[in-house]
């Protein structure tokens, strides 16, 4: 008996009617005999037979949504008795690890002989192969190039950032140890671990993406994991005129910077876009010149053909074998360098660097978190001090006034929006003060709009840089108008 002939039996044989047609009722007819209470009692268990064997026999019925969860459970804790250690086999190849893994769940699955469809079938698979061999339930989201950012506070709070605005999303891991096998597999890719004696990791995924995770005793909340996304391409000068970081008179000026050799500083807060503006000025340099670059985790997409790329590590369980940033940029002075990148100062490798600005290597770039340029020539002799040498403080004031030619300041606006605010020369030093002169600021008068962003942009000064005598010795012309008139709209 098919299914809709057994569900009109359960509703006792009554022909359905519509809304829109109710029942029309012969006054006429003969009434039925009224129904003793036992036959209704009795009539009643029937029908909720009937209703019993019919549920049972649906499918989804059987697998909803807690139950489907358990299953997923039981068959990820089973899939990874089964395989062991071969999760992390090195020798495998990913596509031969993905059908191993997928002909095993195949099995466990079969094991558990709970009627599935085959939409659920599909769908039990692929979750559980993203939480065997991906990122479990923030892989849609590793996914999505319109989200920069993965936050995972706790397995049960999942933040994003999109657009540069923070949002809670509804996906959670399953439990502490399900995250904590996600980020296991993360480190391992990379050569690194993280347990209880060394809690906390830096690594990258296989896109570049940065990964910092964190677990007890040192996350009190259970293990913690951020991801920064890494973009497939990078973004060019274009691109950031267009989204307005930059303008295009802003563009011009940096580019002649790039090409005369003047060292730049891009400094700015965290996740303000430092990495990828220096990765838009890095595309100025010549593919002439012999570039050097040097990061805790490879970040920067240089186009050119000349290139050398370094990476510092950190130390082993041991706690031997690190090679620090300061390390590689020693190293990097004997490899004939044109141009020195760092992808971030932040310790005592700052002096090194900046002795190199100082001694021939002109044109190198790197970045620097700061809240203003201001900030940022205090955060440099802050960083130089941190290198152990006794010097006096306007001695680190004079080599930072001498080595640095430029800084460009970008900041994360309140709608969310990056945008280069500052565009500074280092002019050198007035007594005991390193001496800044802005050359582009941003507009804020211009108010915002209804979504609430900032209808303002970069504007000149009016205030033409003292290096710009630089450019013209080197033939580099630089439009004029660029520099503006008056000394406060550029108008």
């Amino acid at each position: 008996m098919n299914l809709s002939r057994r569900l009109e039996k359960v509703r006792g044989a009554e022909p359905t009617m519509s809304a829109a047609e109710p029942e029309q009722k012969n006054p006429f007819a003969p009434q039925p005999a009224p129904v003793e209470p036992a036959t209704l009692g009795r009539i009643h268990e029937a029908k909720s037979a009937e209703v019993a064997e019919v549920v049972e026999l649906t499918p989804t019925a059987a697998v909803a949504s807690g139950a489907l969860s358990a299953l997923k459970e039981r068959a990820s804790q089973s899939l990874y008795e089964r395989l062991g250690a071969r999760i992390t086999d090195s020798s495998l190849e990913e596509a031969e690890l993905h059908q191993y893994v997928k002909d095993e769940l195949k099995i466990v699955v079969d094991e558990e002989q709970v009627p599935l469809t085959s939409a659920e079938r599909q769908r039990l698979i692929r979750e559980i192969i993203d939480d065997v061999l991906g990122h479990g339930p923030i892989q849609r989201f590793l996914d999505d190039p319109s989200i920069t950012e993965v936050m995972v506070n706790r397995f049960d709070q999942v933040y994003i950032e999109r657009a540069g605005k923070l949002t809670l999303t509804d996906t959670k891991f399953s439990s502490d140890e399900a995250l904590r096998r996600v980020i296991e597999r993360i480190v391992s890719k990379v050569g690194r671990r993280i347990d209880e004696s060394s809690p906390l990791v830096d690594a990258r995924l296989a896109d570049g993406s940065r990964v910092n995770a964190i677990i007890p005793p040192l996350a009190v909340n259970g293990p913690a994991l951020t991801i920064r996304k890494f973009g497939g391409d990078a973004l060019t000068v274009d691109k950031l005129i267009a989204f307005g970081s930059l303008s295009p008179e802003m563009a011009e000026l940096l580019q002649a910077c790039v090409l005369a050799r003047m060292n730049i500083i891009v400094s700015g807060g965290t996740g303000t876009g430092k990495t990828t503006l220096l990765n838009a000025l890095s595309s100025f340099i010549p593919t002439s010149d012999r570039i050097v670059t040097i990061e805790d985790a490879v970040e920067l997409q240089l186009q050119q053909d000349h290139v050398v790329r370094l990476e510092s590590r950190p130390a082993n369980i041991e706690g031997k074998g690190e090679i620090a940033i300061r390390d590689l940029v020693r190293n990097s002075l004997r490899m004939r360098p044109d141009r020195i990148v760092v992808g971030e100062v932040r310790g005592g490798e700052c002096l090194d660097m900046l002795q190199a600005m100082n001694t021939g290597h002109d044109g190198s770039l790197s970045t620097v978190h700061a809240n203003s340029p201001r900030d940022a020539i205090a955060r440099l002799e802050t960083l130089v001090l941190m290198a152990g040498m006794d010097l006096p403080l306007r001695a680190v004031r004079e080599q930072v006034a001498s080595a640095v030619n430029l800084i460009v300041h970008i900041s994360r606006l309140r709608d969310g929006t990056r945008r280069v605010t500052h565009v500074t020369e280092v002019q050198g030093m007035e007594g005991d003060i390193v001496t800044l002169q802005d050359a582009f600021v941003f507009d804020y008068a211009a108010g915002i709009d209804s979504t609430g962003r900032f209808l303002g942009k970069p504007v000149p000064t009016g205030v033409r840089p003292r290096f710009t005598d630089r450019f013209a010795d080197l033939g580099i012309r630089v439009s004029p108008h660029i520099f503006g008139a008056d000394p406060v709209r550029g108008r």
